[in-house]
């Protein structure tokens, strides 16, 4: 049998790794992008100078031959899904037995005037890199638009070259649809700690060609010109689709899948950024472009596709029975300039009528810790988490476990990730919490992690 895969990122890979663990399928990866796989979240260290291109490429050229997993290199323009065929824009064709669409995503583009000019490049492939690197050199000034933490990175890329930065931001502070107030009044600060031009509440209204094709400046919506010899485009990114359309594959804003990552045309899979569930698990959204979704769904999908082919191995359910897609409690991680992030759970940018907070922030204004709980019943909900580290596995337990707030803050030392070489902030955290609720909770000691692991196996986690 032959399972094609259309997207070399971290779904497409992933998938090809475990059918070629689980079976002898004759497995193709087909990509436009680069030849091999490589992390995309580490491009802006590839440009910052912390690695090299080769360094961010998890698995060494030879692997794929070695592990029988050929590799493509081409623009797939059409599928005809009745024939099982994919056309190449060079006149390829690719036919497969069995499918799995991971294309990724694609930047926003919002039909701005000058969008297409030289020197305007969002922040997502191997090319956008090369490009960013094209126009760098002698580069006086850089704008970004978009407020993520695409834009971040790419604001924080060029400020690394002594690049001077403006940053546009159409809401009223930096990503307030997702942080909390207080976590996006922190980033604000510490951008512009960083000297970097952030501009709130504006608006990109066009880019300005120079005359030869390559962008000069831009206007904002307050009819403000920024000279500039580059415009990033980083408002948010969509599942890269475009080309399936009218193809007979059922799609909405991503490619629909169920809980088995099957479309609804037969032998056709989706994993990844271009995926949209079709019944998400409660807490998850339909559309997730984040690496460790990727990955799991990768897993997931090479699990169903072996399965479906009537062949088992000792590595697969013996019972037949399909392998559903579960990412489990969200959680992400990220970095804004110096302030590592970290959420687990639910936690919104304005808290509903039943959920109460406790918020700390440290006074040097770098650091935060945020416990989102059940107003009513005392259970907690989610972890915010800015320049302070929790344990995954510890943050998750109380969360799917229910735990009640003043257990978790009585236990909070067991979260601690760092509590041998940084600072410990829990005590403070129950002195506010005591403050707020009028109680006398104590915090029970625990250090280091064979301390946590202790807390977890006692507690049947482990």
């Amino acid at each position: 049998m032959h399972v094609v895969i259309l997207g070399n990122g971290i779904a497409g890979i992933t998938a090809a790794r475990f059918i070629r663990k689980l079976s002898d399928h004759d497995v193709t990866v087909i990509s436009a992008e680069t030849d091999h796989f490589f992390s995309r979240t580490a491009l802006m260290y590839v440009y910052m100078g912390h690695m090299r291109y080769e360094d961010i490429k998890p698995y060494e050229d030879w692997f794929w031959k070695k592990n029988r997993i050929s590799l493509v290199r081409a623009y797939i323009e059409h599928i005809d899904f009745d024939k099982k065929m994919l056309y190449g824009n060079k006149g390829e064709k690719v036919a497969y037995d069995k499918l799995l669409l991971a294309t990724g995503s694609a930047p926003n583009k919002f039909g701005w005037p000058g969008q297409g000019l030289e020197g305007v490049s969002g922040l997502y492939s191997y090319q956008n890199l090369q490009n960013m690197e094209r126009f760098s050199d002698g580069l006086q000034r850089a704008v970004i638009v978009g407020g993520g933490l695409i834009g971040i990175e790419m604001a924080e890329m060029f400020h690394s070259r002594h690049i001077p930065v403006t940053f546009l931001v159409r809401e009223e502070s930096y990503w307030d649809m997702v942080l909390p107030p207080e976590e996006s009044e922190m980033v604000n600060r510490h951008i512009r700690e960083n000297g970097i031009d952030l501009r709130l509440s504006t608006e990109l209204k066009e880019i300005i060609d120079d005359g030869q094709g390559r962008a000069c400046a831009v206007i904002t919506n307050t009819g403000e010109r920024i000279d500039c010899g580059y415009v990033g485009l980083t408002a948010g990114v969509h599942p890269n689709i475009s080309f399936l359309k009218n193809s007979g594959l059922e799609m909405e804003k991503g490619i629909l899948a169920n809980e088995y990552l099957e479309t609804n045309i037969p032998d056709v899979y989706a994993a990844g950024d271009c995926m949209q569930q079709s019944n998400p698990r409660p807490g998850r959204r339909a559309i997730e472009a984040v690496w460790y979704t990727g990955r799991m769904a990768g897993e997931t999908a090479a699990y169903n596709i072996c399965l479906s082919s009537g062949i088992s191995t000792g590595n697969i359910p013996q019972d037949g029975q399909k392998v559903a897609y579960d990412p489990g409690i969200w959680f992400n991680s990220a970095k804004f300039m110096d302030i590592e992030y970290q959420v687990y759970g639910d936690v919104k940018a304005r808290p509903e009528e039943n959920e109460a907070a406790v918020y700390w922030e440290h006074p040097g204004g770098r650091k935060s810790i945020r416990l989102v709980y059940d107003r009513t019943k005392g259970h907690i909900l989610g972890f915010n988490l800015m320049g302070v580290r929790y344990r995954h596995e510890v943050c998750e337990k109380w969360i799917r476990e229910k735990t009640h707030i003043e257990t978790v803050l009585q236990n909070l030392g067991a979260a601690n990730f760092d509590p041998e070489f940084y600072e410990e902030y829990e005590e403070e955290v129950i002195r506010l919490y005591n403050r707020q609720s009028g109680k006398q909770l104590h915090l029970k000691k625990r250090r280091g992690l064979a301390e946590a692991l202790r807390f977890l196996r006692a507690s049947g986690s482990t």
